[in-house]
């Protein structure tokens, strides 16, 4: 069987495990966010809760991710990753039985999974935000925001304009990923269609083959990493299905797309009936809402007291 295959059959039989889970008892998933979710208390947090792993990113960065995050990736990344650990510290470390994250919240799920070192995990965020805004400024690119749209012809417009879908983040809520111009001539095609299209302020086309020479260097830094077995399942967001090599998803997720609805599905399928994001925040609580409206979910960043999920 091929590698393609073998990791296909892992996969299902996961999946097939954690869905056996449903019949016994009713489940928590712990969501983690990705960029994009700052806001301005999180540093506050950061400092409270995880005053050593702060420290930690100032002196890896030689300045303080929080107070430049406007200025790119490189930042942004990694003052993410911490806040979304400190928000989890802030609630009391709920373990769930599951948990996911979107996009580089993926680190920080790792990470309440068992399955990576907080630290580790930090300068895998360092490293992954760097590489992503180097290939940005080698290969120039955007992302747009299409809201409203029908999911076939957002589609079939990114096929037409050769853009990537790099997110499906909610029903009807896709973001599309490439070159400035053709990016730009897709926005004008939307706008004529009478569908909203959004310029994302990111510096580049992530979540597709531009950043492919990013992945290539990613997937090299991640063998410099020590991965355990997770003690809870952790799902990609890019896989919709529990990991099962964390090196090649982590590193195929800087070109592939967050199938975000789909991640969601795949969890409440095996149990989940309660979703609590982790982190700074509650964008990924909007989105799950729409895509799961008959589920509770709900953001823990206003719940200063401690929750033991």
């Amino acid at each position: 069987m091929s590698g393609i295959g073998a990791a296909a059959r892992d996969q299902g039989v996961a999946a097939d495990k954690y869905a056996s889970m449903a019949a016994a008892t009713a489940l928590t998933a712990i969501l983690f966010p990705g960029q994009g979710s700052q806001t301005p208390e999180m540093a506050a947090v950061t400092a409270d809760q995880l005053p050593d792993l702060l420290e930690r990113v100032r002196t890896e960065l030689g300045d303080d991710p929080f107070a430049r995050i406007g200025d790119g990736t490189a930042f942004a990344q990694p003052a993410i990753f911490c806040a979304s650990l400190a928000y989890w510290e802030r609630a009391g470390n709920p373990a769930g039985q599951m948990c996911a994250g979107h996009s580089l919240g993926e680190l920080a799920a790792l990470v309440a999974g068992g399955a990576l070192d907080a630290e580790e995990g930090l300068r895998l965020a360092i490293v992954r935000g760097r590489l992503m805004e180097e290939a940005a400024a080698e290969r120039p690119g955007g992302m747009l925001a299409v809201l409203g749209g029908e999911d076939a012809a957002v589609r079939a417009l990114a096929e037409r304009f050769d853009l990537a879908v790099a997110n499906e983040n909610a029903p009807g809520q896709v973001v599309l990923s490439g070159e400035l111009e053709p990016l730009g001539e897709a926005r004008r095609q939307l706008r004529a269609d009478r569908v909203k299209a959004i310029r994302l302020p990111v510096a580049g086309a992530f979540h597709s083959p531009l950043m492919v020479d990013a992945a290539k260097r990613f997937r090299a830094a991640l063998e410099q990493v020590e991965f355990s077995p997770p003690q809870t399942p952790v799902f990609s967001s890019t896989a919709a299905a529990p990991f099962d090599e964390p090196r090649d998803r982590l590193a195929a997720a800087l070109t592939q797309p967050v199938r975000w609805p789909a991640t969601l599905r795949a969890m409440h399928e095996a149990g989940a009936d309660s979703f609590l994001e982790t982190g700074p925040g509650d964008v990924l609580t909007g989105l799950n809402r729409r895509t799961l409206p008959e589920v509770e979910c709900r953001s823990l960043a206003d719940e200063p007291e401690a929750v033991h999920a």
